[in-house]
């Protein structure tokens, strides 16, 4: 019998997983990700960047509409909302991490929830339909992820959203549409046409629309595949295929059903406690250890005092930037995460803002800092660590050094400490009755009926009287023509 391809087994795994295969582990852990990324969404409905998408989105209408998060004032096609959910979610880069590095959950959930509005109400889903399609999503993600080694390291040339992310969302979108085998297949294939974005954009206003387009994309290859769209069944088989992504590319068909092992159950994610790139909360970590050393209870850094600062990280030229101008770049520069721990002795949302970025304290302190990497230090988010050392200028040298962080995977965020940061989050679009119900939807969503009761609170709260309705587009997009 001849083997059947690495394309066809996903797509067999996408159509075939059910319910059933669901472990208590899978169902605690993705519930988890699942709220962390809900306030994340939240909190980026405030950004520039979710501005700029939401009123860009507003040019498209249809008869279907589903709601971007806290904004009951905007309705949108169900792919844009996902777009712009999606945008929000990464645009302050405080949504969850894998390994191998991606952002797993912001290029799925949006999907899930827009299509479980705008589907017809005689199409009712439960908790558990919503909970099975989002880990599907995921798991496609790690599959491919585990087909090179270059996908190992954080990355030099793709975004890995853009790329498995993309076709998460087409397979957590195929799954809860109930797409046939052949028509999974194809949304796959499709949804690699869609997919790749450089990491050129990082740390840009570009760079959150990676994970709106994934789930955007996604939904886009699932519902063209419904109409009967045609693509490559060899598409995840060939290095012309998904293997143009990778330089190392070596795919392989996907274990039985009778005995599936999911990779969420194997590896967890990491929950960040303040919102940049992951890399950073090594550096914070080893910062605080310091900053003890060098400043009393309630008292100032003695910024005057210090000679220099060493930072021993891996070689990560995106997240090396040593004078940022912007919230974008704070949010990746190692540099700066350190000197915002040093002088304040904590990082929250308001350290991105550009009037902390450009205290003159921090750019002095910026002056000081010095990148050396360890030849041992490499470029993973399952192994690197950060050490950082103060050199006084009377000489003293103060040293430390973290290895994990408190909200990586092998040191998870406690249930508690996970809802006070949704609460965080989510409190600045949504009345405390909501959030709470919300938290307790989502810690009980095996058990929901009909997951309206959740897309309903999503919406927030009721939007004010406005003088027109119109779906078309507004007046800042019609001065773009």
């Amino acid at each position: 019998m001849m083997l059947k391809s690495v394309t066809e087994s996903f797509a067999k795994t996408i159509h075939g997983l059910k319910v059933g295969h669901l472990t208590d582990r899978i169902i605690q852990r993705s519930k988890r990700m699942i709220l962390d990324t809900l306030g994340a969404g939240f909190l980026g409905t405030s950004t520039e960047v979710f501005h700029k998408a939401s009123q860009y989105s507003k040019i498209y209408s249809c008869n279907i509409s589903s709601t971007v998060w806290g904004r009951p004032d905007i309705r949108l096609p169900p792919t844009y909302a996902a777009f712009v959910n999606g945008v929000a979610i990464h645009s302050m880069d405080f949504d969850d991490t894998w390994h191998p590095a991606t952002h797993p959950s912001g290029a799925v959930l949006p999907v899930l929830t827009a299509l479980a509005e705008a589907l017809p109400r005689s199409l009712k889903f439960s908790g558990l339909d919503l909970l099975l399609a989002f880990n599907v999503g995921i798991e496609v993600q790690g599959r491919l992820l585990h087909f090179a080694k270059e996908a190992n390291d954080i990355p030099k040339r793709f975004h890995p959203p853009s790329v498995v992310g993309t076709l998460g969302s087409a397979a957590a979108a195929s799954k809860f549409l109930g797409l046939s085998l052949t028509k999974c297949q194809e949304a796959l294939a499709i949804a690699v046409s869609h997919a790749g974005a450089p990491m050129a954009n990082a740390a840009t206003q570009t760079k959150p629309l990676h994970i709106g387009n994934a789930a955007k994309h996604g939904i886009e290859a699932a519902f063209l595949a419904m109409l009967g769209l045609q693509g490559n069944k060899q598409i995840l088989d060939l290095e012309a295929g998904l293997g143009a992504f990778y330089a190392d590319y070596s795919p392989k068909v996907l274990p039985s059903l009778h005995s599936y092992s999911w990779l969420l159950d194997q590896q967890d994610v990491a929950f960040k406690h303040f919102p940049a790139h992951l890399s950073t909360h090594w550096v914070a970590d080893a910062a605080a250890s310091v900053r003890k050393h060098l400043v009393a209870e309630k008292t100032l850094l003695p910024i005057d005092h210090i000679k220099r600062i060493v930072l021993r990280i891996p070689n990560v030229q995106y997240v090396n930037r040593p004078s940022p101008d912007s919230e974008h770049e704070a949010h990746h520069s190692f540099q700066y995460v350190a000197c915002a721990m040093l002088l304040d002795g904590g990082i929250t949302v308001p350290s991105f803002h550009e009037c902390q970025i450009n205290r003159p304290q921090v750019r002095e302190l910026l002056s000081k800092v010095e990148l050396d990497y360890p030849p041992d230090n490499l470029p993973s988010f399952n192994t690197l660590y950060c050490e950082i050392s103060v050199t006084l200028k009377d000489g003293a040298t103060f040293t430390d050094r973290s290895d994990t962080f408190y909200g990586h995977w092998r040191k998870p965020l406690s249930q508690e400490d996970l809802e006070e940061k949704f609460r965080a989050n989510a409190s600045r679009m949504l009345s405390c009755d909501t959030v709470e119900s919300i938290i307790k939807i989502v810690k009980n969503l095996e058990d929901l009926e009909d997951c309206s009761v959740l897309t309903t609170l999503l919406k927030g709260p009721a939007p004010p009287e406005v003088a027109s309705n119109s779906p078309a587009c507004n007046n800042s997009i019609r001065n773009l023509f």
